[in-house]
C-alpha cells in the first residue's frame, strides 16, 4: 500500500511538467500544431495513474472524473493525428 502514496505525486507532477512545456512551446512557436499531441499523452498518463490510484482508494468521482479525461484527450490525440496525416498528405506531390 505504501507504493500507492507516490501515484498521486507522480501523476500531478507529469501533469504539470507536460502543462509547462505545452505553454512554453506555445510562447515559442506561436503554434500547437506539433505540441498538442506530446501535451494530450502526457496527461493520458498522468489520468491513468489517477485511474489507478482512485480504483484502489475506491474514489469513485475522481475514477469518472480520470476516466472521462482520459476518453478526452484520447479523441484529441486521434483528432491531431487525423490532422498531422492529411497536411503531410496535402504537402507529397502526386
Amino acid at each position: 500500500m505504501s507504493e500507492l502514496k507516490t501515484i498521486p505525486y507522480t501523476a500531478i507532477s507529469l501533469s504539470v511538467v507536460g502543462r509547462f512545456i505545452f505553454m512554453y512551446l506555445l510562447y515559442k512557436n506561436k503554434s500547437t500544431n506539433s505540441l498538442s499531441l506530446l501535451f494530450c499523452l502526457l496527461n493520458i498518463c498522468s489520468s491513468s495513474m489517477w485511474v489507478y490510484y482512485s480504483v484502489q482508494t475506491q474514489d469513485v468521482p475522481m475514477i469518472f472524473r480520470s476516466s472521462t479525461e482520459i476518453t478526452l484527450l484520447v479523441l484529441s490525440s486521434i483528432y491531431i493525428i487525423r490532422n498531422k496525416i492529411i497536411d503531410k498528405q496535402a504537402v507529397l506531390p502526386g
